[in-house]
């Protein structure tokens, strides 16, 4: 996980704006659940009155207010509510406030919110009272009868006498010892059914003063609404937005390890390639960064998220007052328990995911490679059967995987829905017993869910997390693999033109036990060509890739134009050579585009010397389209000697001052051969020529050739001399021409 975040922080201002967006996204959805409960409760249980703060009072019920009120108190309501009288009424107050044209009101003035806080806290209890003593409340009919009781004979006497008349006229010591009594009374009482007694009381206030309390009701509901609907398109757009912006981080992520692990492998020698299989490699390059790419999808989209989402929802549950945060606790366990399960299963499975990927990709790449092989030797069957094995382990480990992992969301939907019935279960006792109201418990059940779904989608991330883990070790593997051909930090430039001096060269494979090149001495000038025979495996083609530094010589030193090789750039090094492997490589694309890479600007005019010196103008020419004529992939749409002519005939566009030939005719009959041999003398006079060849006739006219037995030299001289002097070389002659040729061609 360090490995990937490393990789991330190149986007980290990318990555800053995602999770300022997730802010915002996360902001919105904890507070839709508030919505919900204020709707619920504010909006159809009280009737849209928000507190306990009335916008308008008739004077009986301000002053009977009052009465519950310490002096600094009422002092503070006196100073917020405003006498207004029938005359001083204007149109859109009496349009307001019907009751105005026939009695004078108080009306709220403009409050900021902690004046109106303050009004909440002084006003909820005389309210309270007021609905008490108003209606037909058991309590309150019970406070009137015993108070009634301690009236003296004349005033119980007195007709039509209220409870509010007998307040008025007690002493205010008397009436304040009452409302202290009341409170102690009332002291266990919720704070929910304080609030909704007082604002019960306030709806039927405005109903006397001829208020619209439905519209008041639909008024807050809309508006409520309408302020979900808000944050809901801000948080689609915010979703929207960390999406775009969460895949365009990732994919250019994965372009740029694409891009890192392309270039480094570019770099390899020939070492570095036999460390990873050419499968292995196209599976980093592809499969690994692709899950890499769809877990940083999944971590900037979700993960990221998730934590903001679930502290939010505990802060916001922890502020409801319910007394159920213990809910949240029984739910994450329950969730971490069952991952914790579940993943313990399925972990040594999705470790294994990448490499039978690998194992599959490498037999298919061999089963399509050899197929002419394979069905030379009639072994369909026996092919058919090892991808039948690799397809059947990656399916079977797969389907492991995926069927625990699909047991997952089953639990989880009866987690998540067996919580929401103990919320339901528990809140339908506070309730009952009025200290929690509908929308609470609707609003519960909504933050725990966004809880249990928090945690879910990081549980999920361990579903992908393995395999990305994995994935990018794999990548890293490649990317940390020490080179070891490397550029010199000052470059030097040749002292000659067209030489080549191997200098007591020994060379060994990495991880070989022994060498296989021993001592090797020679050196070739400017215009010479010099040959290599030997028999098979006695190193030839590993001699001469020591030149263009595919492999680095173990011990001696390799000299191109009087400088070591190591103290070249390679870039350079490799200009000042043209190069034609054993087996010819052509690039889809067309016959031209496969020559100008040898030189990119070259014209028509040096496209076709270059074919006509390596023999291939004859049949190039045949073709409807000429140069211009496609080459598919890997060149299988051209036979074996017209491949290699082309990769000969990209060499000679370059006009190089070095040619290596490794083994590059063999695929020529005679007639072919000894033209172009004859074209290239001609044509690149003045280069130096390196030809590595099976065949006697190939190089039997070399200004010099090397003989090598086993990794060693055992003759260099003319064609003449080695027939002489070497018994290894004579044995080569003797077993392709007869002692006649020999000597005619001699």
């Amino acid at each position: 996980m360090i490995r990937i975040i490393k990789h991330l922080c190149k986007y980290w201002y990318s990555v800053l704006i995602v999770i300022a967006l997730l802010f915002v996204q996360a902001a919105c959805d904890l507070s839709l659940p508030e919505y919900t409960s204020r709707i619920v409760n504010t909006g159809i249980q009280e009737g849209g009155i928000e507190d306990n703060v009335p916008e308008a009072m008739s004077v009986d019920t301000f002053q009977h207010a009052q009465l519950f009120l310490e002096d600094e108190d009422a002092y503070f309501v006196e100073d917020h509510y405003q006498l207004i009288t029938r005359d001083q009424a204007t149109k859109e107050q009496l349009d307001s406030y019907p009751e105005l044209k026939n009695e004078d009101i108080y009306l709220l003035e403009e409050i900021d919110h902690d004046a109106r806080d303050e009004l909440n806290q002084i006003l909820q209890k005389p309210f309270t009272y007021l609905l008490l003593f108003s209606g037909d409340s058991e309590s309150g009919k019970e406070i009137e009868q015993q108070m009634m009781a301690n009236l003296p004979e004349e005033m119980r006497q007195i007709p039509d006498l209220t409870m509010m008349d007998v307040l008025e006229m007690m002493p205010e010591e008397s009436r304040q010892e009452m409302t202290k009594e009341m409170d102690q009374a009332m002291e266990d009482m919720p704070d929910t059914l304080y609030e909704q007694s007082a604002v019960q009381f306030i709806r039927s206030e405005y109903e006397t003063l001829g208020m619209d309390t439905d519209q008041i009701q639909l008024n807050y509901i809309f508006v409520s609404g309408l302020k979900m609907l808000g944050l809901a398109l801000v948080s689609m757009v915010a979703t929207i937005s960390v999406g775009f912006l969460g895949s365009r981080i990732a994919a250019r992520l994965a372009r740029d390890l694409r891009n890192q692990v392309f270039t480094k492998v570019v770099e390899f020698s020939e070492g570095e390639m036999k460390q990873f299989s050419t499968a292995s490699l196209i599976t980093r390059s592809t499969n690994d960064i692709q899950q890499v790419q769809m877990l940083l999808v999944f971590l900037l989209r979700t993960i990221f998220y998730a934590p903001i989402i679930a502290i939010g929802g505990v802060v916001k549950v922890l502020a409801t007052k319910t007394g159920m945060a213990w809910i949240i606790a029984v739910a994450v366990m329950a969730i971490l328990t069952l991952v914790i399960v579940l993943f313990a299963i399925a972990m040594p499975k999705f470790k294994r995911v990448q490499k039978l990927i690998d194992r599959l990709n490498l037999v298919t790449r061999e089963i399509l490679t050899g197929l002419p092989v394979i069905r030379a030797f009639a072994k369909e069957k026996h092919e058919e059967q090892r991808f039948d094995k690799a397809n059947k382990d990656l399916k079977n480990n797969q389907l492991f995987i995926v069927r625990v992992m699909s047991t997952m969301m089953p639990l989880m939907m009866f987690t998540m829905n067996a919580i929401a019935v103990l919320i339901v279960w528990e809140a339908a006792k506070g309730i009952d017993s009025g200290i929690m109201q509908v929308g609470d418990m609707m609003a519960f059940i909504q933050y725990t869910m966004q809880i249990i779904m928090a945690f879910l989608m990081i549980s999920l991330v361990s579903i992908m997390l393995p395999r990305a883990i994995v994935s990018i070790g794999r990548i890293d593997e490649v990317l940390k693999t020490p080179l070891t051909i490397l550029d010199p930090e000052e470059p030097k430039e040749g002292k000659e033109k067209g030489t080549v001096e191997f200098k007591d060269v020994s060379f060994r494979y990495p991880d070989a036990d022994g060498y296989m090149l021993h001592h090797i001495h020679f050196k070739a000038n400017k215009g010479e060509t010099v040959a290599f025979i030997g028999s098979t495996g006695s190193g030839k083609s590993t001699l001469i890739n020591l030149i263009p530094r595919f492999f680095e010589a173990s011990k001696g030193e390799i000299l191109v134009d009087g400088v070591n090789v190591k103290d070249y750039d390679q870039h350079d090094l490799r200009e000042k050579i043209g190069y034609v492997p054993q087996t010819g490589i052509l690039f889809s694309g067309t016959i031209a585009s496969n020559l100008r890479y040898g030189k990119e600007d070259a014209t028509e005019k040096e496209i076709h010397e270059a074919l006509d010196i390596a023999q291939a103008s004859e049949f190039v020419n045949k073709l409807e389209k000429g140069i211009e004529s496609p080459i598919s992939q890997g060149g299988t749409n051209v036979s074996g000697g017209q491949k290699q002519r082309l990769s000969i005939a990209r060499a000679v566009i370059k006009r190089p001052e070095i040619y290596i030939f490794d083994d590059s005719f063999s695929a020529l009959d005679f007639k072919t051969d000894a033209a172009l041999r004859k074209a290239l003398r001609e044509k690149t006079k003045g280069s130096t020529m390196l030809i590595v060849a099976q065949r006697i006739s190939t190089i039997m006219n070399a200004d010099k050739i090397v003989v090598l037995d086993d990794g060693n030299v055992v003759g260099i001289g003319t064609h003449q001399e080695l027939l002489k002097t070497c018994d290894v070389y004579r044995e080569i002659a003797l077993s392709q021409l007869s002692k006649e040729e020999l000597d005619y061609e001699g």
